[in-house]
């Protein structure tokens, strides 16, 4: 049984200029002690996946379909149930760290506050628990530097510190949500290579949201990439990066930077993302896409398989797409 099984998510918000359908029938599964990524570009649904799965859409928001951990159903559940599942035995490490992390608070008192609420723990229990896992997510002069305000750390150590509070009550599925965005290439690494460290030690599953398919390629098994609220493509990291069979996972190869192409110009998805509050008819990538025909407004495309473990959403056969890619894509595979 997976750990985390979500079947046909849909997501929506009521605005003043009409209803923004985010999440449109999204399907995935996650086992214990995996890692799967979620990809796409901004306003791709992928956040909000996660977000419904875990009780936190604003309140215009609403989900539905199936969202289980454990085999037990969470969507939609009682507030009450949810912070019981929260922290506990799913965490969350949000994109922006120093909105995350209270300013006017020690690092040590918000630690802390996780484990004397979910825990039962006494203050100085709790202060020692959290300088343990300030030590495990590399942090130096642990037992000094907690007593420190938010902004007297780097963004990179403001992300470890995220991470650490994240992992107080270590639970069975971590989710981040773009946690290397605001950083550098160098931290970015880190923070990977420290996820994969946390995994062997604790034993948790992964789920990371993400718009960049290179920060996943040496660090997940699995990978989800979603565009207009649908899923475009799931597959292993291996095959996907080796033999993208959909035209929008081209597309995102082709923008990440390369040095063995000899090209300075990095290619980019001609377009826009679409308005959620107005869809466009059949596949939602169709405006944008080189392979995009008359027919595919027609049908929304499903996702089927094409190999093991893989799926893809496009009518277009995986041969045409292979032997025809345009000049604009042909350089972006591996």
């Amino acid at each position: 049984m997976p750990l985390l099984e979500i079947d046909d998510l849909s997501v929506s918000f009521d605005t003043p200029d009409g209803t923004v359908s985010a999440v449109r029938g999204v399907s995935m599964a996650l086992e214990a002690g995996k890692t799967l990524a979620i990809v796409g570009e901004s306003g791709s649904g992928k956040s909000q996946t996660a977000f419904a799965a875990l009780g936190l859409l604003a309140k215009n928001g609403r989900a539905t379909g199936s969202v289980r951990f454990e085999g037990e159903e969470i969507l939609n559940a009682p507030l009450k149930a949810l912070n019981k599942i929260r922290a506990e035995k799913i965490a969350m490490v949000f994109q922006d760290p120093m909105t995350s992390l209270n300013p006017y608070m020690r690092v040590s008192d918000q630690m802390s506050e996780v484990l004397i609420h979910h825990k039962g723990m006494g203050k100085k229990d709790a202060v020692a628990e959290a300088v343990r896992m300030l030590d495990a997510v590399h942090i130096p002069s642990a037992r000094e530097r907690i007593r420190l305000y938010p902004h007297e750390f780097s963004g990179g150590m403001r992300q470890r510190v995220m991470i650490a509070m994240s992992l107080l009550c270590r639970p069975r599925l971590l989710i981040a949500d773009e946690p290397t965005t605001a950083l550098d290439v160098t931290v970015q690494a880190q923070i990977m290579s420290l996820f994969s460290e946390l995994q062997s030690e604790f034993g948790m599953a992964l789920l990371l949201i993400t718009h960049d398919l290179g920060v996943v390629a040496g660090s997940c098994e699995d990978v989800v990439v979603m565009y207009g609220g649908r899923i475009m493509e799931k597959a292993p990291v291996d095959p996907l990066f080796a033999d993208p069979v959909h035209p929008y996972t081209l597309g995102l190869l082709g923008a990440i930077p390369r040095v063995d192409t000899g090209t300075e110009e990095l290619l980019t998805i001609p377009g826009a993302p679409p308005n959620m509050t107005n869809p466009p008819p059949g596949c939602p990538f169709r405006p944008r896409c080189a392979w995009g025909g008359d027919d595919c407004d027609a049908v929304v495309p499903p996702l089927d398989p094409v190999g093991p473990n893989r799926s893809r959403a496009c009518i277009r056969p995986v041969e045409t797409i292979r032997e025809g890619i345009p000049a604009a894509y042909e350089e972006a595979l591996p």
